[in-house]
């Protein structure tokens, strides 16, 4: 065969073609592979969560071992991935894999459900909130719901058990944080009518008969009276006559088995970040003196004759700053979150289809609960709901509310997690994850944020932001301090109170939660740092080109994302904005 010139041109295009659809399918492998596995792996850990319908979690040690075993094998698997052969995308799918992975499999290690409960909440509490989580659409639906209240029992028997030999081990949480704690298990027992978990029957839906509504009533009645009401009630005698007594009267993490190494894991899952807690301490040092300045030309600017002492003094105490019925305190905060509705296309390109309510917090937690929270949806048919503290309002002052709304609505936690949830493009794992060191940086960033959507117009509003942050900042210090440099309780509290104008109710509670939570409140000012540092970096690279929306966009786009994969993006973002 004589080969032609257009023939030998034909041959070599053809050639080029299959090599680089073989460079095609060589970049395909690894992705495709790598999506099958997390595919596989999200899927086993789906079941490992997934409760049986009418049933409740087996928190066994069989079943905890199991669960962990399974982690082990698929953390071997993830590690094995040549991550650099992904795409950006399945890259930070591995990153947050492989994070999700770690911290099951690091609190099993370290015995955290030894421990399943902090100074504010616990599995009693979750429980509580059964009835939103389940789903109302048939008679069966009902039959299980009461079948899972049945289970209650057993349920709570297996995570006394874990407590008792937490007692046995020296993992427990300290004494001093659990002052009054037994009132948030005391709240759960009432008549079945009045009980949170008889919810689900206060009005009978059409698809179901009278015959057997009242039937379903009266067996959720029952189930009520005769297992969940005595399962609360072996617990608070277990906690009232066994723990709290026999808890450690030690409040540092570093003092429970391997409590050393158990802080330092604690502090990077949390903020994300590879630092030692002296280096954290350092930064909220620094971060208290800037912002203890920014404070003082605050009060010079009220015109306030007097020593910054006196100033918090006055705060804490003039009637004028606190609310006077419940009522006016959710009108002031649903108002504040209208306002802020109204700023955000100013500041984003991508807005949630989310809606979300203001609500108080629930009375059986309030009394220990912090000043605010944010409560997202678990269904798509659900709204999500910023919570707000009306439990004694002597303690909750408006001039805080500016910042609060703004960190637990919006442009905070709703926004940010609606936003999340709502990228279909993303796999779930993506879509439901939420780490802290991104979620409550963001939530920092959003109070900051209200300078440029027109808040803080008053100087007490002002104050309160910067207290907000000043908070934040003295969590670094106060949290490091206690957990491992040997800072007293009343050492802390004394940081917390001299620095800030939280109520010294508020403040206790706080103290009491960083010692019962160690490391989860060094993510927020972390995060806001990180944040904001790289929209400067930013601004100062594009200059005219730097666009706030844009940068917003690049974000929270991806959703909840460790800081050093944000950074990464940012980057990215900055290079392409350049060209």
């Amino acid at each position: 065969m004589t080969i032609t010139p257009t023939i030998k041109v034909l041959m070599l295009n053809i050639g080029l073609t299959m090599m680089l659809a073989g460079c095609a399918t060589t970049q395909q492998q690894p992705d495709a592979a790598f999506s099958e596995l997390a595919a596989q792996l999200w899927q086993a850990e789906q079941q490992l969560n997934k409760e049986e319908p009418g049933r409740l979690t087996d928190m066994s040690p069989e079943a905890l071992a199991m669960r962990n075993k399974q982690r082990l094998g698929w953390q071997k698997k993830l590690q094995q991935v040549d991550v650099n052969r992904l795409s950006e995308q399945n890259q930070i799918n591995h990153a947050i894999l492989s994070y999700r992975l770690a911290d099951d499999i690091d609190e099993y290690r370290y015995g955290a459900h030894l421990m399943p409960l902090t100074s504010e909440s616990g599995f009693h509490t979750s429980l509580g909130f059964l009835p939103q989580r389940a789903t109302f659409g048939s008679v069966n639906d009902y039959q299980l719901y009461i079948q899972q209240l049945s289970a209650i029992p057993r349920y709570m028997q297996q995570q006394t058990a874990w407590m008792q030999q937490g007692l046995a081990t020296g993992m427990t949480q300290p004494k001093a944080v659990l002052k009054g704690f037994e009132q948030s298990i005391i709240s759960y027992i009432t008549e079945p009518e009045q009980s949170v978990f008889f919810k689900p029957f206060q009005t009978k839906p059409a698809y179901v008969s009278t015959e057997q509504w009242q039937q379903l009533r009266h067996e959720a009645a029952e189930q009520i009276r005769t297992a969940v009401n005595p399962a609360y009630q072996a617990f608070y005698d277990f906690m009232v006559e066994q723990y709290i007594p026999a808890a450690r009267d030690t409040i540092a993490a570093s003092a429970l088995p391997q409590g050393e190494a158990y802080y330092q894991n604690r502090l990077q899952h949390y903020t994300t970040l590879n630092m030692t807690p002296a280096q954290v301490h350092q930064i909220g040092l620094d971060e208290v003196k800037r912002i203890r300045t920014e404070m003082q030309q605050v009060i010079a600017d009220t015109g306030f004759q007097g020593s910054f002492a006196d100033f918090i003094q006055f705060l804490r105490t003039d009637p004028q700053f606190y609310p006077k019925t419940p009522d006016e305190l959710m009108r002031y905060a649903a108002f504040l979150a209208k306002k802020s509705d109204a700023q955000l296309p100013k500041l984003f390109k991508t807005l949630p289809r989310t809606p979300y309510g203001v609500v108080p917090v629930p009375a059986e937690i309030a009394p220990k609960y912090t000043t605010g929270r944010y409560s997202g949806p678990s269904r798509d048919d659900q709204a999500g709901f910023y919570w707000v503290n009306t439990y004694r309002l002597d303690r909750r002052p408006l001039y805080e509310m500016e910042a609060l709304t703004l960190h637990e609505a919006v442009p905070g936690h709703h926004l940010q997690i609606a936003l999340a949830r709502e990228q279909k493009a993303l796999p779930d794992y993506r879509r439901s994850f939420y780490t802290s060191a991104f979620g409550e940086g963001w939530g920092l960033y959003a109070e900051y944020l209200g300078l440029e959507m027109g808040f803080y117009q008053d100087p007490y509003s002002n104050f309160g932001r910067l207290t907000y942050e000043m908070w934040r900042a003295a969590r670094l210090v106060v949290d490091t301090g206690m957990h491992s440099m040997g800072w007293s309780r009343q050492q802390a509290i004394d940081f917390l109170a001299s620095n800030t104008a939280l109520s010294m109710h508020n403040v206790t509670t706080e103290i009491d939660r960083y010692i019962s939570w160690p490391a989860q409140a060094l993510s927020y000012k972390l995060g806001e740092i990180t944040i904001k540092r790289l929209r400067a970096e930013a601004e100062q690279a594009l200059g005219e080109r730097f666009n706030i929306r844009e940068f917003h966009d690049v974000v929270l786009s991806n959703g909840s994302l460790p800081l050093a994969v944000l950074e990464q993006q940012v980057r990215r973002y900055i290079a392409a904005e350049k060209g």
